[in-house]
């Protein structure tokens, strides 16, 4: 079995939900990072996990063999595989695992198992090394929200997180109340620019809690009763989206900055990290900025394609794993478990 050292060529998967991604990393560079979208979920509504795992299968050769020609390198060159083992889709989650273990048995290398999240929560290295220990960090996507206080690569404990729906499957879920169609995260942020946040007083769930947890099923359900007792029809009128888009974004942006600054402050950290699919949203970006701006804090937030899932991420945390001398090899599962428990140093 080779040895993996700090300048070892690494390739990563990521397979845990609808993008299928493959990445090439050589020390610390990044040399290659693609990422394969299934756009045929959009006619169901959400992500069907028997049709993710099929579509997978299909394009994870073709994914790992842009990214090694991207990277200008050969399969053989390959020292070590990081791949998703968990959270995610049980289903698309082996497919990535069973590739990367295919490799490691067929090359000899070492294989790191990573964590979804921990490769969120790190993310924001790959653009800027110089982010200081300890921050917070606010993971934030269709299926989790979450405040971790980071101490160190590897260490760092969960301070809170969405006791229901998460911030990006309640902009998905109002987006289809809105018949927006799925995926609607970015759909509402596009209109939302053109509305008032201000025009509709959405709640703020768990926002005056004295915790750093979450719950958006809340906001959902007013955003549908508002639609009921004001649509008659079933339909809304284009020209009422706007006001509707900025004010639900502007209830989901508030609670997740207030929650984050604060654990900032209660914390004393001077940097705060966002990362995961929502992060993307223009207005979350934006208030957390100004709110920490606010307190001396510094905010970095990956650029739009290091928010979605991708391989660049799984491999930086791989990386470090690896150096520490982690090797996974053939032994490790697969599972849909998120973090639960804290992480300490």
């Amino acid at each position: 079995m080779k040895r993996y050292t700090d300048t070892s060529t690494l390739l990563a998967i990521e397979t845990s939900c609808d993008e299928t991604s493959a990445a090439v990393l050589v020390g610390a560079e990044v040399r290659s990072n693609v990422i394969s979208s299934q756009l045929e979920h959009s006619k169901y509504g959400g992500v069907i996990p028997e049709i993710a795992s099929r579509m997978h299968t299909a394009s994870i050769s073709a994914v790992v063999a842009e990214a090694l020609e991207r990277a200008d390198l050969r399969i053989e060159d390959i020292e070590a595989v990081a791949v998703t083992s968990n959270p995610g889709l049980a289903g698309a989650l082996i497919v990535g695992a069973n590739f990367a273990k295919g490799l490691s048995l067929r090359y000899g290398i070492p294989t790191a198992a990573v964590n979804h999240i921990e490769g969120h929560i790190y993310s924001p290295f790959i653009e800027y090394p110089d982010l200081a220990f300890p921050f917070i960090s606010l993971v934030v996507s269709g299926g989790h929200t979450s405040i971790f206080l980071v101490h160190s690569f590897l260490s760092y404990e969960v301070l809170g997180s969405t006791k229901d729906d998460a911030a990006g499957e309640a902009f998905d879920k109002t987006a289809k109340l809105l018949g927006l169609g799925y995926p609607g995260g970015a759909k509402i942020d596009a209109l939302a620019r053109q509305g008032n946040p201000a025009a509709h007083a959405f709640p703020r769930p768990m926002l005056h809690e004295h915790n750093y947890n979450f719950s958006f099923s809340g906001l959902k359900t007013s955003v549908r009763t508002y639609i009921q007792k004001t649509y008659s029809g079933g339909t809304i009128p284009e020209s009422d989206l706007p006001d509707l888009c900025a004010s639900v974004q502007e209830a989901i942006a508030e609670v997740l900055v207030e929650k984050t600054v604060r654990a900032a402050r209660a914390h004393e950290v001077q940097a705060i990290a966002v990362a995961g699919g929502v992060s993307a949203n223009s207005r979350l970006r934006a208030l957390m900025s100004a709110k920490a701006s606010l307190h001396g804090m510094r905010v970095v937030v990956p650029s739009i394609a290091l928010c979605t899932d991708n391989a660049a991420m799984i491999g930086l945390v791989g990386r470090h794993k690896l150096m520490r001398g982690a090797d996974d090899g053939l032994v490790f599962t697969v599972g849909s478990a998120a973090i639960r428990a804290a992480k300490k140093p």
